[in-house]
C-alpha cells in the first residue's frame, strides 16, 4: 500500500473526515490491531508517522502511540490465538468471555489517551465548504477491510468446515491477506519489477529475521521449562493466589514477550490452583486479572516484535518509548486489580 501510493490516498482523504489529531492517531493503530499478525505495529506506522507530522509529537510518542493503540483489542478479540487458548483452557463460553474481557480495551483506549490530550483540534476542515464524501476513504480503506472480515470469515468458515484443521483461522488469515495483495497489485497495476523491488525490501528481511529469532527464544525458554521452575517456587513459598494470579503471567509474559506463550505455561498452573483455593466461581475473574497482568508484561517486553519494529521505524529505543510505557501500564494493571474485585461481588 505504501509503494502504490494508497497509504497517502488514505490518509489525505482521512484528514478531512476528522479535525481531531488525536483521534487521527488513534483510529489506524486501532484498525491494524484487529488483524493478529507478529509485527502488525509496523503497518499501522507509515500512518502514524504522516499524521504526526502535523503535531509536535517526538519519535519516541509516536512509536508508544502506534505500538498502544495496536494493542487495545487483544484481551478478548476471537482471532487471537491468546484469547483462544485461554477459553479453551479455562473451559468458558467465548460471549461471556467476551463480556468480561471488553471494558479492559476501554481502559487501555483511556489510558493511552491520556499523554495525547494536550494536542489541539487541526483548522484544517474550515478550508472545506462541506464534510467530504466518506465514499473515497472507504474505497482506499479496502484492502484493510478484506483482511478484516474476509479474514474473519474465511477462518471461522473453515473451522466449522474442517474442525480437525488446527490452524483454519491462521489459514483464514492468510487466505485474506493474498487476496488484499492482489487486490493492491491489480488496481495500481504493480510492474514486475516493483514487485521484485518490493520483495528485496531490506526491511522486510530484518522483520522476518527478528521474529524467527524471538521464536527460537521462545522455544528455548519453554524447553528449559525455567517458566515451570518459577512457578513451582511461587507455590512453594505459599504465595496468596491473587498474587501469583497477576505476578506469574507478568513475568512469563515479560519474559517472552508473546501472549500465546504466557497463556499457554501459565494457565495449566494457575487454573488447577485457583480450584484447589476454593476459588472456582470466581474463575472468570482470575482469568481476567492474568491475562491483564500478563499482558502488560507482554507490552513491556523488550522482546516484544512490535515494540522493536516500531522503535525501528521511527528511529528512536527502548529506553525514551519506555518512558512514556510505564504509568499508562501502571495504572491498567492497578485498574484491572479493582475490576477483579468487582467481579468478584458480582460472581458470588
Amino acid at each position: 500500500m505504501e509503494m502504490a501510493g494508497q497509504m497517502r490516498r488514505l490518509l489525505a482523504n482521512f484528514q478531512g473526515l476528522v479535525s481531531n489529531p488525536r483521534i487521527k492517531l488513534v483510529v489506524f493503530p486501532a484498525l491494524i490491531g484487529l488483524l493478529p499478525m507478529p509485527g502488525g505495529a509496523v503497518f499501522s506506522a507509515p500512518m502514524v508517522k504522516e499524521l504526526g507530522k502535523d503535531t509536535s509529537l517526538a519519535p519516541d510518542m509516536l512509536s508508544f502511540v502506534n505500538y498502544w493503540f495496536r494493542h487495545i483489542w487483544e484481551y478478548w478479540w476471537p482471532l487471537y490465538p491468546g484469547v483462544l487458548l485461554a477459553i479453551t483452557l479455562a473451559d468458558i463460553n467465548l460471549w461471556k468471555f467476551v463480556t468480561v474481557m471488553s471494558p479492559l480495551t476501554i481502559v487501555s483506549l483511556s489510558l493511552g489517551y491520556i499523554p495525547i490530550k494536550g494536542l489541539n483540534k487541526s483548522n484544517k476542515l474550515r478550508d472545506f465548504k462541506g464534510r467530504p464524501s466518506v465514499k473515497p476513504f472507504v474505497k482506499e480503506l479496502t484492502p484493510i477491510l478484506i483482511v478484516i472480515f474476509m479474514g474473519l470469515g474465511t477462518g471461522i468458515t473453515l473451522t466449522f468446515l474442517l474442525p480437525d484443521f488446527t490452524v483454519s483461522k491462521e489459514a483464514g488469515l492468510v487466505i485474506a491477506l493474498c487476496i488484499a495483495i492482489g487486490w493492491i497489485w491489480r488496481k495500481n497495476d504493480f510492474s514486475k519489477t516493483q514487485i521484485r523491488n518490493l520483495l528485496a525490501d531490506p526491511h522486510i528481511r530484518s522483520m522476518i529475521y527478528m521474529v524467527i529469532a524471538i521464536f527460537i527464544f521462545k522455544g528455548m525458554m519453554e524447553g528449559s521449562r525455567a517458566v515451570e521452575a518459577i512457578s513451582n517456587e511461587f507455590r512453594m513459598l505459599h504465595v496468596p493466589l491473587v498474587l501469583i494470579t497477576m505476578a506469574l503471567p507478568f513475568l512469563v509474559g515479560g519474559v517472552v514477550g508473546i501472549t500465546v506463550a504466557f497463556v499457554g505455561t501459565t494457565f495449566p498452573i494457575l487454573i488447577p490452583l485457583i480450584h484447589s483455593f476454593g476459588e472456582a466461581q470466581f474463575t472468570m475473574a482470575y482469568i481476567m486479572l492474568a491475562i491483564g497482568s500478563g499482558f502488560i508484561g507482554v507490552l513491556l517486553s523488550p522482546l516484544h516484535i512490535c515494540l522493536l519494529l516500531s522503535n525501528q521505524y521511527f528511529g528512536t529505543t527502548l529506553i525514551p518509548v519506555y518512558k512514556h510505557l510505564w504509568l499508562p501500564s501502571l495504572c491498567f494493571i492497578l485498574s484491572a486489580f479493582a475490576y477483579f474485585w468487582i467481579l468478584r461481588w458480582v460472581f458470588m
